[in-house]
């Protein structure tokens, strides 16, 4: 990305950067950045939240502080992905400052319907037992998987969200998942 077009003198932008500076150019161009990132950033919060009308809210909240923020981002330093990821968090922070998180994984998974019931127990089953192991972990373990598998950013994103090296991120990572497992088949 630090590569300049050529004569032009100006860093060459991924399709975000370009979306970016014509947001910042016309606030109507913000939608395509909507589009990208709206099912991510609620997926992201749903956990998090009590309802699903709830998470649609904080949702429409991350957008508009996105947007009204958006003249300080500048395109080619880091990836939008993280910058708005790291507003989704701060924003689900502050929200849930004022209560605790009430959806489980059982209830996430009980969203997705259409299952016979035996496999609807065996997974709900599995859910259960891996609640288990995500209750054992630390909020910032369990802030690196929602990160990850949630909002499906990559490492290099999500170190960006949380301002830690990509290495660090993936070294985490990995334990957490490789703990998980270890403790899920005991």
């Amino acid at each position: 990305m630090s590569q300049a077009v050529a004569g032009f003198g100006r860093p060459l932008l991924d399709a975000d950067g370009e979306a970016v500076l014509a947001a910042q150019a016309d606030a109507e161009a913000f939608a395509v950045l909507y589009e990208r990132y709206a099912t991510r950033v609620y997926r992201y919060l749903r956990p998090r939240a009590s309802n699903d009308q709830e998470a649609a809210d904080i949702t429409q909240q991350v957008f508009l502080k996105a947007m009204t923020s958006l003249h300080r981002f500048r395109p080619g330093r880091a990836p939008f992905s993280a910058w708005l990821f790291r507003i989704a968090r701060n924003v689900a922070t502050d929200a849930y400052r004022r209560r605790r998180p009430t959806l489980s994984l059982s209830a996430a998974a009980a969203l997705e319907s259409g299952d016979d019931p035996e496999e609807a127990a065996v997974r709900a089953d599995r859910i259960r037992r891996l609640e288990a192991q995500l209750a054992r972990l630390n909020e910032a373990s369990r802030e690196l998987l929602a990160l990850r598998f949630g909002a499906s950013l990559s490492s290099r994103e999500i170190a960006a969200v949380v301002g830690k090296s990509e290495a660090a991120v993936k070294r985490q990572l990995t334990r957490i998942i490789s703990s998980l497992k270890e403790h899920y088949r005991e």
